[in-house]
């Protein structure tokens, strides 16, 4: 979220910013300053006239000590009258309030500077490249024909028992899957992340907190008998551990990592692009989150983009990174780069990770700040991003490490595994 005081000093500022992303903020804004400006106008009348009342009841008190009865009667029904309109203006101030708030809510990030303009992902940016694409022999399959061939993911039993983007791990499919848990959250806690293990559904405010509502309400399940959320993303409830929290300089930079499963109804999703492992309602996935100071914010990123490229370094997968463009940056993101492995078999690039920096916009929504060394109150800046996504780096493996004989197992994810080969 936009801070109010951000709007107020540079309107025009914002509105030429977020025309990266495609959108007229004009009207928006200018109703969120319509209603700031209302909401510290009835705040000046309410002081003014809660001040009145208290000074009446003085005056009152001091009558009747006076013996001046009558007088403090007639000063007692003006202090009704004060009181009254004091409700009727805190009514109106909390009306006004809640107004603005669902206004801001609406408001994406600001794109950084360096993001380009662009409308869709075909406007994306690559930077960096690594990796040799493989030759597969004739007649290499896609992943769920190697995943259907060698028994190791069973895609018709979820849809049996839940529905479709539900699989089941069978065998060697699902210790391969436990291997890489294991291997991200390794590489991750010898990079210096805290493991933790969190909760996998969350409530409304910590859905708020991180900005997946109310943008993202239509993609998330929703447990209505207890107004609980499935996560998308360990992100949200790592994050929402320092809701609230008024941390020290001292205390940052803060990083975690966990892996949890996330859930996304993925509404609208289908097509060729959505078979097998490419996009799932369940999936799992390894995280890092980090708070840090406003300065170190970027230093930090650049550390997790060469924490990613390392990983994929060693599991040999071709790669490349992209910067989003702004018609394709999320909701909360002030700079977003997204990792993709090359598909042999698909013959097509699938992201498997996004590392973002979110700078004060979601510490202004959970109100996460710190007081640096002279005591001065600041917003952190959060980041996050996939320490990796586990499906489609999987189908990446099944496709590029196919050979006659069977797959492969990547060389650093083989003791993991304790086999070297599916067949």
């Amino acid at each position: 979220m936009l801070q109010l005081q951000t709007i107020r000093e540079n309107k025009e500022g914002i509105i030429i910013a977020l025309k990266k992303r495609n959108l007229d903020v004009e009207p928006i804004l200018s109703a969120v300053l319509d209603l700031d400006e209302k909401r510290r106008s009835i705040q000046t009348e309410l002081d003014a006239t809660l001040a009145e009342s208290n000074k009446l009841s003085k005056e009152i008190g001091i009558l009747f000590k006076s013996g001046k009865a009558e007088e403090a009667n007639t000063l007692k029904e003006q202090t009704a009258g004060l009181k009254e309109a004091s409700k009727q203006l805190g009514e109106e101030l909390n009306a006004t309030a809640e107004a603005l708030q669902e206004q801001l809510y609406l408001i994406p990030n600001i794109p950084h500077e360096s993001v380009p303009a662009g409308n869709t992902d075909e406007d994306n940016e690559e930077i960096f490249r690594q990796g040799d694409i493989p030759e597969l022999a004739e007649g290499a399959l896609p992943h769920w024909e190697l995943a259907k061939k060698y028994d190791i993911i069973d895609f018709e039993s979820g849809v049996k028992i839940t529905g479709a983007g539900f699989p089941v791990y069978k065998g060697k499919g699902a210790r391969l899957q436990r291997a890489l848990i294991s291997y991200f959250l390794d590489k991750n806690t010898a990079a210096g992340y805290t493991e933790l293990q969190v909760p996998h559904m969350i409530n409304e405010a910590s859905g708020y907190g991180t900005g997946q509502l109310p943008d993202k309400e239509g993609q998330m399940y929703h447990v209505q008998a207890d107004d609980l959320y499935l996560i998308p993303t360990a992100e949200v409830p790592i994050t929402n551990l320092h809701r609230d929290d008024m941390l020290t300089a001292s205390d940052l930079p803060i990083k975690y990592t966990g892996y949890t499963p996330c859930f996304r109804r993925e509404a609208g999703s289908y097509g060729a692009h959505v078979r097998g492992l490419n996009r799932l309602h369940q999936f799992d996935k390894v995280e890092v989150v980090r708070i840090e100071r406003p300065d170190a914010s970027y230093q930090a990123l650049d550390e997790m983009v060469e924490h990613v490229k390392k990983i994929l370094v060693e599991l040999k997968l071709p790669y490349r990174i992209l910067r989003l463009c702004g018609g394709d940056l999320g909701f909360t993101s002030a700079l977003t780069f997204d990792f993709e492995v090359f598909s042999t078999a698909q013959d097509r690039w699938l992201e498997i990770s996004s590392v973002s920096n979110f700078e004060t916009f979601q510490a202004n929504r959970l109100k996460l700040r710190f007081k640096d060394e002279n005591g001065k109150k600041q917003l952190a800046h959060t980041l996050n991003g996939s320490s990796l996504a586990l499906p489609r780096v999987l189908a990446g493996i099944l496709e590029n490490y196919q050979t006659k004989d069977g797959i492969k197992i990547p060389e650093v994810l083989v003791p993991y595994c304790g086999f070297d080969i599916i067949n």
